[in-house]
């Protein structure tokens, strides 16, 4: 079994959702608010000593039409950076269909609710998990 710990990533707010691979279930966790990016940092440290993942998933948002945009760029960097720091293994997961799911995206439980999808998509599809 594996923890794993997704975010929903945002300028003001990343929100936060756990899971693991026996359940397969993903649950809203935390949102996290700092006003630096260290200080989300150090929240993300805390999470993750207090979880120990496996991995993570980054949500990553794109056009409909599956091209990138100025998000996508920053959720990619967003990734990059929770590898470098905790040296844990990052996949990232297509975010378009996940706001079909929530029809307003932003708000503290909103955002969390946000990783629980982006992670129980990554649940529910057969090849991540083989």
């Amino acid at each position: 079994m594996e923890t794993i710990l997704a975010f929903d990533f945002g300028l003001k707010r990343i929100g936060v959702a756990v899971g693991n691979t026996l359940v397969r279930q993903a649950q809203p966790l935390v949102v996290i608010a700092e006003a630096t990016n260290d200080g989300k940092f150090v929240a993300l440290g805390k999470l993750i000593d207090a979880w120990k993942p496996g991995r993570c998933i980054v949500g990553l948002p794109m056009y409909p039409d599956g091209t990138e945009h100025e998000m996508t760029a920053r959720c990619r960097r967003f990734a990059n950076q929770l590898h470098g720091r905790f040296n844990l293994d990052i996949v990232l997961v297509d975010e378009r269909y996940s706001s079909a799911v929530i029809s307003q995206r932003r708000g503290d439980i909103i955002d969390a609710q946000a990783a629980a999808i982006i992670l129980q998509q990554y649940f529910d599809e057969p090849t991540h998990l083989t």
